[in-house]
């Protein structure tokens, strides 16, 4: 990303335009907003830029709702790819498939058409906003393997190194472009 005062790179980017709320959505969670970062013109194409390369090769982005889901389908038009919105459990009509997970704040389930999208030998990159402990993409990721779908990455906004989500979802390459 090139600015007035010349190259800066996207995780200092991305840094400057975090928003840090504390207790939200429950007492003792540090949210990151990253609204600020979305708002902004040349920061939201530096990182779409950026997560693009990791997905150059997937035939499919998938994002998990709601803001890994932006995320994707930024990069899905930005590459020419399909995108697929990993939803919250009774958004979708039905048939669904579930997969219920564990997360910093509760348990939660997530969804994808059980019929509609044909995902088998398809290649797919998970995206989402944050890797926290790691628990919304490995049920996201577990949620793809059973219909067929070569999960070959995850990348992320911001990955928040000291809750150990990236050993939470191992083997699976995790590409991150900041880490707080």
């Amino acid at each position: 990303m090139t600015t007035a005062r010349g190259t800066v790179l996207v995780a200092d980017v991305i840094a400057s335009l975090t928003r840090d709320v504390a207790d939200f959505p429950t007492p003792g969670i540090q949210f990151k907003d990253l609204t600020p970062l979305f708002a902004d013109r040349e920061a939201m194409s530096a990182v779409i830029d950026a997560l693009a390369d990791v997905a150059a090769s997937a035939d499919l982005v998938a994002g998990i709702e709601s803001r890994g889901s932006l995320v994707a389908a930024a990069i899905a038009a930005r590459l020419g790819t399909g995108v697929l919105s990993i939803r919250k459990a009774g958004k979708l009509p039905p048939p669904v498939l579930s997969e219920n997970y564990t997360r910093e704040y509760g348990a939660a389930s997530m969804e994808i058409p059980a019929d509609s999208i044909e995902l088998a030998g398809r290649s797919v990159v998970i995206v989402d906003d944050v890797l926290a402990t790691g628990g919304t993409l490995g049920a996201a990721t577990r949620l793809l393997a059973r219909t067929g779908a070569d999960v070959t990455a995850a990348a992320v906004v911001v990955e928040l190194t000291g809750l150990g989500g990236r050993a939470a979802i191992a083997p699976l390459p995790v590409h991150s472009l900041s880490r707080a």
